[in-house]
């Protein structure tokens, strides 16, 4: 009796870490999309391993970011789009709306061009009727998220565990990396590569998510100190588990494409080229597993996409609409670009590009809502956490300035 009741507390916090643990993983779906496919393993094929730093380095920044936002969502009880509305004026909130719904078109074209990829590769069926297959699945696999929470975290778990067991199978398949330890020294090699880690960079850290995240744990809040502590903790190692998941995956797909195609004499640019390219170097079963992995990606970042746009609507502008109709309208440049004939994989370097230009909008407000003592309280950010965040903004607007200047030039 005195082991069952010495352990009673231990069981009681690990319970209650339990019920917080899972909104990482959803979260950790959108930094292991389609988009990612095209960008690390287009740099991997490209320029070896010289930007497995970028993924290092944009994997613990990512791991900051969430930590932000589910402590705001702790914290205030309220998600990052809400606090906007409630502290800044009616045009900012407007600009933040406006770009943030933009970013949810570019997240949804990534997502829908992969998918349909996927099933075209793995049967045969056209990219636009592929597109509204992955449009159904997907609503199918939302409806879940509203009423039963729980059950729609278990479905995205699961797809994000076919994402990592097609890339380690792969990854086990090529063998050890040798010399993937001179790509954690950063540096580039041209213009080419600063447009690479850009995108691979967009493909990473995820705008759409940072509003998504404090609004999956806003849920949790609590103003007993004690409690929050615990409940901060949990939140911490949530996102350590599942973004480090995400960041071993975003690394295999650097690492199988440098392994199998960089210096081979033959170009892989599509991720139609990667799949037979795959197939050629590693065998049958590594393309399957590459579209299967694919296919898998497509699903579950639309689900989410879709989820993050309604929260975005609903804290910016106070409106509700239908899930199905949000569906239609997010997806609807993804179809376009299908219809006509763009190629997909250089729409999805092209989409993460344009995700990149809106982490700034989004980390802003998150590092000065979260350096105000009167939002945050007691739980206030201290000033290296907010200078830390403002040298990671520093760094992506720099990315994205030298970006402009350069397709501006060119």
């Amino acid at each position: 009796m005195v082991g069952i009741s010495s352990s009673t507390p231990v069981v009681a916090r690990l319970r209650s870490a339990a019920v917080v643990m899972g909104p990482a993983f959803v979260v950790a779906v959108a930094y292991v999309d389609p988009g990612n496919f095209a960008t690390n393993m287009a740099g991997g094929a490209t320029h070896g391993y010289l930007l497995l730093w970028v993924i290092v380095g944009a994997s613990a920044l990512a791991m900051f970011i969430q930590y932000q936002s589910a402590k705001l969502g702790v914290v205030t009880g309220r998600n990052l789009p809400e606090l906007c509305r409630e502290h800044y004026p009616r045009p900012v909130t407007a600009l933040l709306w406006a770009q943030a719904e933009l970013v949810a078109m570019a997240t949804d074209l990534a997502e829908f061009v992969g998918a349909a990829v996927a099933l075209n590769l793995l049967f045969g069926v056209p990219l636009l009727p592929a597109a509204v297959i992955t449009a159904v699945v997907s609503a199918a696999v939302l409806a879940l998220a509203p009423l039963r929470r729980r059950r729609f975290e278990s479905v995205i778990v699961g797809l994000l565990a076919v994402v990592l067991g097609g890339f380690l199978y792969q990854a086990l398949r090529l063998g050890p990396p040798t010399g993937a330890a001179a790509g954690l020294v950063p540096g580039f090699a041209g213009a080419d590569s600063v447009l690479l880690a850009t995108g691979m960079l967009g493909a990473t850290v995820m705008p759409h998510v940072i509003y998504l995240h404090s609004a999956l744990t806003q849920h949790h809040h609590t103003t007993d100190p004690v409690a929050r502590r615990r409940t901060l903790r949990a939140s911490r190692a949530d996102i350590v588990l599942a973004l480090g998941v995400a960041g071993v995956v975003n690394a295999a797909m650097l690492v199988v494409a440098a392994g199998a195609f960089h210096g081979g004499g033959s170009a892989r640019e599509s991720l139609e080229d990667m799949h037979t390219g795959l197939g050629d170097v590693l065998g049958p079963g590594a393309a399957l597993a590459f579209a299967l992995a694919l296919l898998a990606s497509g699903l579950a970042a639309s689900s989410v996409g879709t989820y993050s746009g309604q929260v975005v609507m609903e804290g910016f502008l106070r409106r509700r609409i239908p899930l199905a109709l949000r569906r239609l309208l997010t997806m609807a440049p993804a179809l376009a670009v299908l219809a006509l004939g763009v190629d997909p994989t250089r729409a999805l370097v092209l989409s993460q590009v344009v995700l990149s230009f809106g982490i700034p909008f989004a980390l802003v407000p998150l590092l000065l809502l979260g350096r105000r003592r009167d939002v945050m309280g007691e739980a206030v950010n201290r000033r290296a956490t907010t200078l830390f965040g403002a040298a990671g903004v520093a760094t992506i607007s720099a990315l994205n300035v030298f970006l402009l200047v350069r397709t501006i030039a060119g």
